[in-house]
């Protein structure tokens, strides 16, 4: 049993936090909020008809989109309430339960691996400090052969860059390209985003 995330202590603490979550994104798309930087960029990282993890998926804005480009997508997150959401808003991708600090999707029947991981909206920052090494092993173990990872998370929230970087390395990951924005403006040593492009060593 791994350490509860942090997004779930979250939830344990005020049970509507999930719903509010889901609805601050759906208010957002139907006041046209732009909501597919992230997806745009994965789109851009693969081939078409690529096959796509969304960690941490949430309530499927991410994975969502990119199945509309006609990828397949799986999508993983640890809070029912927001696969639930990403099955009603998005259908088309496969949407689990599940924590990435156990991910194993071959004992689920998912066998094949990605070409791509995406993991935004802060995921790395929401999960337990303990499982986030293993969580990037595990990752790495989800991807093919010449596949990359694209993560993103903001500064100030408790996992410095500099940490991560030691914990990609670990888990066999190495930077391919470094950016403080999902728009592709480039990461410097005061940016307060980190978008890495990860592939396996």
């Amino acid at each position: 049993m791994v350490e509860q995330s942090m997004w779930m202590q979250k939830v344990t603490a005020d049970p509507e936090h999930s719903t509010w979550y889901v609805e601050r994104f759906r208010s957002m798309a139907r006041a046209g909020d732009d909501l597919a930087g992230e997806a745009r960029l994965v789109d851009a990282m693969v081939p078409r008809h690529a096959r796509i993890l969304d960690a941490g998926c949430g309530p499927g804005r991410v994975g969502g989109l990119l199945a509309e480009a006609g990828h397949d997508v799986v999508g993983v997150d640890v809070d029912p309430v927001l696969i639930e959401a990403a099955e009603q808003d998005h259908p088309g991708p496969l949407w689990m339960v599940g924590d990435l600090a156990e991910l194993d999707l071959p004992t689920r029947g998912i066998t094949a691996p990605f070409d791509a991981i995406v993991c935004a909206g802060n995921v790395m920052t929401f999960l337990a400090p303990t499982t986030r090494g293993a969580v990037l092993k595990r990752l790495r173990a989800h991807l093919a052969p010449g596949g990359r990872v694209a993560i993103g998370f903001g500064a100030g929230r408790g996992y410095e860059f500099s940490d991560f970087f030691e914990d990609a390395t670990a888990a066999a990951l190495e930077p391919d390209l470094l950016l403080s924005t999902w728009d592709l403006r480039p990461f410097t040593d005061d940016s307060s985003f980190l978008v890495a492009l990860l592939r396996g060593r």
